[in-house]
């Protein structure tokens, strides 16, 4: 019971499409056979976001099956830069640079995929260990598998070509590169987002041509804005995995009415019958929208962190955007230092015209840092990323430019 509930929620759940068809993937899914599964992530930032764990949902599902799952990192293919969706070419990334992006995303991913399970881990694997041992003459083997008719039918290209932007080869070599992956691993079914549906189908391809085998591609539905563009890192209207707990409740809570169904679907382990009371609920004027999406930032916000975090979290919002009690105007504070003394900052950014009147604010317990009260003069702060501060009833963003 248990299985066919996972796979009818694998089949169905922020699903976008599945090729060649839904009902031959679920025929071998309630088989005995087991799968070889991927997908990629290029690490282009230091950080995995929201978006991505829509098909990273797909992943664990496959593993709770029993399946092979392989986590891919494109530590290669990030550095010659995926052209799907973008009307200009990707600044190109140094292999120092991917490194350094990448170090955390096995941890950060930790949080959607049991990647360590002890009865079927994931593998973690990285495709500069085969594609930067490609040799010119396997390259401009893999290229006898595609037209540029092919290439060039791209939405993006197409768009370019009007507006005469440039086209450049190495973007043309990327769905090759993508699709040598599916090959090189030998998998069945490629997970991704539907924007990324011509480089999985270009690996579809090279696995019919090479392999003889038919690969599936099951395509997730993307996170979209209230214009309908995509949330990414690209975009820059990303909440990243890395984000602190009242921000990602504050941005939950920032999306439109519209987005909230979508949110449960796309965002958190709610089943699908769940959601559709959730939607229930929302046509029906009774029910003010404010809740659900309360209800959708805690549940986004705890399988983040935690429970307790989430309350915490739902607790600041209601306290600074619901009661009003204290400012809702938050100042945003930049500051060079990556880390810095609790008296330094308040007295730096002029918050407290003294550093004596920074230890009797301390002292009153007037101060908060992310929801947590400072209780000493000595605590040192890590502003790696965005910090809330609050001072009595004002409220101050800090970051480290």
């Amino acid at each position: 019971m248990e299985k066919k509930k996972t796979i009818h929620r694998l089949l169905n759940k922020g699903v976008e499409e599945i090729l060649p068809s839904k009902e031959e993937l679920e025929k071998i899914l309630l088989s005995d056979k087991k799968l070889r599964v991927y997908q990629g992530f290029d690490p282009t930032a230091p950080t995995l976001h929201i978006g991505h764990t829509v098909a990273m949902r797909k992943l664990e599902d496959f593993r709770k099956l029993g399946h092979k799952v392989f986590f891919l990192i494109g530590d290669f293919t990030a550095m010659i830069g995926d052209p799907s969706d973008k009307m200009s070419t990707r600044k190109k990334l140094e292999r120092e640079e991917v490194k350094k992006n990448l170090k955390n995303y096995k941890e950060q991913a930790s949080k959607i995929i049991d990647i360590d399970n002890k009865d079927n881990p994931v593998e973690v694997v990285f495709n500069h260990d085969w594609l930067s041992k490609l040799t010119l003459e396997d390259i401009i083997e893999l290229s006898s598998h595609f037209t540029v008719q092919q290439m060039i039918k791209r939405d993006m290209f197409q768009k370019r070509l009007e507006k005469e932007s440039p086209i450049y080869l190495n973007e043309f070599l990327y769905p090759l590169m993508q699709g040598y992956d599916s090959v090189y691993l030998d998998v069945d079914v490629e997970v991704c987002g539907n924007d990324q549906m011509f480089n999985a189908l270009a690996g579809r391809q090279l696995c019919q041509e090479i392999l003889n085998k038919n690969k599936f591609v099951l395509s997730g539905k993307l996170l979209t804005t209230a214009d309908g563009s995509k949330m990414g890192k690209s975009e820059g209207n990303m909440i990243k995995l890395s984000d602190k707990p009242n921000d990602i409740y504050g941005k939950v809570m920032s999306f439109p009415d519209e987005a909230i169904v979508q949110g449960f679907e796309l965002l958190t382990n709610l089943e699908l019958e769940e959601i559709e009371e959730i939607e229930k609920e929302l046509k029906d004027n009774n029910t003010n929208p404010m809740e659900l999406k309360k209800r959708l930032a805690f549940e986004i916000t705890a399988q983040f962190n935690s429970k307790a975090e989430a309350e915490k979290a739902q607790k600041y919002f209601e306290n600074v955007f619901q009661k009003k009690e204290y400012d809702t105007e938050i100042d945003e504070i930049e500051i060079d230092e990556k880390s810095i003394n609790i008296i330094d900052l308040l007295y730096n950014t002029q918050v407290a015209q003294s550093k004596s009147e920074a230890r009797r604010l301390i002292d009153q317990s007037a101060v908060n840092v992310d929801g947590e009260k400072i209780k000493e003069y000595d605590v040192v702060l890590e502003i790696k990323d965005p910090i809330t501060l609050k001072v009595g009833k004002k409220v101050f963003k800090i970051i480290s430019g």
